[in-house]
Parts: structure tokens; C-alpha cells; sequence
């Protein structure tokens, strides 16, 4: 008997029109999809006409239900996995599956698409040729340690926040990095109300103490720029 293959696809943050004609065709073949939300992802399933029968897979059960899910897959199940939104994997489970695959030999095909980080990185107009994603910063212990980590990398830094502790973090990332660091607020990507501002992280700080976000938010932060001049002065220094 073949053994089956774990797909991972990705499933729109937003517009329904970013799910791509290959996933759908993926998910409609899959014997099984493992769903973050089974009710979130019905939604979607319904409105793509796919009846593939669900089972929930959250943060909550992955580690007790990765045995009995490879051991289908050996058996010559295909089975694909769908976060709520985006590409699963991305600070959403999948990681320990797609792992324990991998040392049993079995094929792991992720599908290209969604994502919010990308598209918040690229029209942030901040550099992104180089830079270091966070997903969500720890929110107590090992923060501090963190952000003294992140403060002088020279790379262009993501950072996923929730609308409720979006000033917290702004402010210290304002006092980790300093109040003149350039960054973009991305909020709503793909969205009808998707926006971005665009300022130092002290004008962020105030904008965003007078004006209360809401939905998804994606923080671009710019590298630190003064590591880099160093860099560039002991290179012309020493030639």
C-alpha cells in the first residue's frame, strides 16, 4: 500500500478571492482536512462546494493527536491541514506534524499563498530585502529579554500583535529601539479596510493611544541603521 501525503494550504487572511484554484483542488481530494476551527473553516469549505469530511486540530490537541495522524497518513490517507487564516505553521499549529512527517519519510507539500506578513512587509516601504520574523513577541516572561536581543539586528523586523496589546508593545519597542525607529502599523491585510501607517515609533505611540486599532495587525519595524553605518565606516576605515 502507498502511503498518503500531508499537505499544508493556506487559506485566505481576508478576501476569499486569494484562495488559490490548486488548494481547492487539494482540499477537495484530501480524504481528510484538519481544521483549526472546524466552524470557522465550514464557512469556507461551504463556499468553495468542498465536502471533505473535518477534524479539529488546534494548539490544544496537536500533541496528542500527531501519532494517530501519521499513522493514517502511512496507511495511505491524504490529509490536508488549514489554519483559520493563512498558511499553517505561521504562529498556527502544524509545525510538530509536518515534523514528525518528515522523520517518518512522508511527503510534506506545503501550497504557496496567503500570508500576512508578506504583503505588510512588501507595501510597509520599509526595506525588505533582509529581515527577521517574530510572529508574536512573549507577552511576560522572556519580553525583555527579546527586545534586547531585537534592538540593534540590522534587518527589517516582523512582529504580529493583537489590537488590545498593540500600544503596549509599541511603547516598548519605542523604549527598546528608541523613539526615532521607522516602522508601519499594518492593520486588516487583503480587508476592505486594510491600512498602514507609516511614522516613528513615537508618532505611533501617539496616534495609536488616540485612536483604538482594530482586526489583524502586522508591526514592520526598520533595523537598526547605526549598526550598520559602523559596519560601513570600518570598512572604508581599514581599506
Amino acid at each position: 500500500m502507498n502511503q498518503g501525503t500531508l499537505f499544508l494550504v493556506p487559506t485566505p487572511i481576508g478576501n476569499l478571492e486569494d484562495m488559490t484554484l490548486r488548494g481547492i483542488r487539494i482540499l477537495k481530494e484530501s480524504d481528510m482536512i484538519l481544521a483549526e476551527d472546524t466552524r470557522t473553516s465550514g464557512i469556507l469549505l461551504k463556499h468553495f462546494d468542498i465536502h471533505v469530511p473535518m477534524k479539529s486540530y488546534h494548539k490544544f490537541n496537536e500533541h496528542e493527536k500527531v501519532a494517530d495522524l501519521v499513522k493514517r497518513i502511512k496507511e495511505g490517507e491524504n490529509i490536508s491541514l488549514i489554519s483559520d487564516a493563512g498558511t499553517p505553521g505561521i504562529s498556527d499549529p502544524g509545525f510538530l506534524l509536518a515534523r514528525e512527517c518528515r522523520r517518518q519519510g512522508i511527503d510534506v507539500i506545503c501550497l504557496p499563498g496567503a500570508t500576512a506578513f508578506v504583503p505588510a512587509l512588501v507595501a510597509s516601504g520599509l526595506p525588505c530585502e533582509r529581515f527577521v520574523f517574530e510572529g508574536f513577541l512573549p507577552v511576560k516572561k522572556g519580553r525583555a529579554t527579546r527586545l534586547s536581543q531585537l534592538k540593534d539586528d540590522p534587518r527589517t523586523i516582523v512582529i504580529y500583535e493583537s489590537p488590545k496589546r498593540l500600544n503596549r508593545t509599541l511603547s516598548d519597542l519605542k523604549e527598546y529601539f528608541g523613539e526615532g525607529r521607522n516602522a508601519a502599523v499594518c492593520r486588516e491585510i487583503s480587508k476592505i479596510h486594510e491600512t498602514y501607517h507609516t511614522d516613528t515609533l513615537e508618532n505611533l505611540c501617539s496616534y495609536f493611544t488616540a485612536n483604538q486599532a482594530k482586526g489583524e495587525i502586522v508591526i514592520i519595524v526598520e533595523g537598526n541603521n547605526s549598526r550598520n553605518s559602523i559596519k560601513e565606516d570600518n570598512k572604508t576605515f581599514h581599506k
